[in-house]
């Protein structure tokens, strides 16, 4: 009997001790919250995710949005160019210039084997007037990718602004050669042989710009050509023109568009012409209501 008391004795004590240990142990798990720690991969998914939902809200022309967008991504995860280049996109948009440039330090830290930054970092120098630093750039994105014939464009451009007008045709031409329906090359290389005082050359390429897409620009550039040879033509091409883009009524309008005193000059005394006063006058009201 005492024998099988201490049994039962031992067998209670077993069940108590097990049922406070699991009682401990229930309670530890309600004290202490169960927390979902993500991966670095589904970090960088889903930061992506964001990244591109601020890009389209860029697109969209919501640059603010973009903007604190962009900046959520990178915040999630700091270790993608892709969404540093995003965020001094959304910079560059809203203005940021300084801030831009210090992300894409970031991207090039992290991969400085990406074209489009030291492109993007050109484009800022060119807004900010350092012609030098955007040339340096543009060269650094060049020797990544030689192919992009909007860099090589983007080049010449920058020896236009300098009067460097051989070495801007000499770009122009890479441009050219990389994609020959470029017409934004091929008229530029016009504004070039126009402040060299090469008319017959800048009338060749305006018209071969012409050939590809009827744009206001070469339309004037071309009229501003033949204002002395041929000023029937040169009235009806201006007049065309600025139907096209009132804008380019504007003087300032067309340096903002590289074109060089030589062109500005010949323009000026061609919008002179009587009969393009009221063409003139629709235009400038269409400008100022922009």
């Amino acid at each position: 009997m005492i024998k099988n008391m201490k049994k039962l004795l031992v067998k209670i004590l077993s069940i108590t001790l097990l049922g406070s240990f699991f009682l401990r142990t229930e309670q530890s798990s309600a004290l202490i919250p169960y927390y979902f720690y993500p991966s670095s991969k589904n970090l960088e998914k889903e930061s992506l995710s964001i990244g591109k939902n601020a890009y389209q809200l860029l697109y969209l022309g919501q640059i603010e949005d973009g903007l604190n967008l962009a900046k959520l991504a990178v915040k999630i995860y700091e270790e993608n160019e892709k969404l540093w280049l995003i965020l001094s996109e959304a910079q560059i948009v809203n203005e940021l210039y300084e801030n831009a440039l210090i992300s894409l330090k970031k991207a090039e830290k992290i991969n400085p084997d990406i074209s489009e930054i030291y492109f993007a970092r050109s484009s800022i120098f060119i807004k900010q007037s350092k012609l030098k630093y955007a040339e340096i750039a543009l060269k650094a994105g060049l020797s990544i990718e030689p192919d992009n014939h909007n860099a090589l464009f983007q080049l010449g451009n920058i020896f236009l602004m300098e009067n460097n007008y051989q070495s801007a045709i000499k770009f122009f031409d890479k441009a050219i050669e990389i994609k020959p329906e470029f017409w934004p090359a091929i008229n530029n290389k016009g504004l070039a042989y126009f402040e060299q005082n090469n008319i017959i050359q800048s009338i060749k390429f305006f018209e071969e710009a012409i050939s590809i897409e009827e744009n206001a620009e070469p339309l004037l550039g071309l009229a501003s050509c033949l204002r002395v040879e041929n000023i029937n033509s040169a009235l009806l091409l201006a007049k065309r023109a600025l139907k096209k883009n009132p804008n380019y009524v504007d003087y300032n309008y067309r340096k903002e568009q590289l074109w060089g005193e030589n062109l500005q000059a010949s323009t000026e005394i061609l919008f002179k012409n009587e009969q393009l006063q009221e063409d003139i006058k629709i235009a400038k009201s269409k400008v100022n209501k922009i």
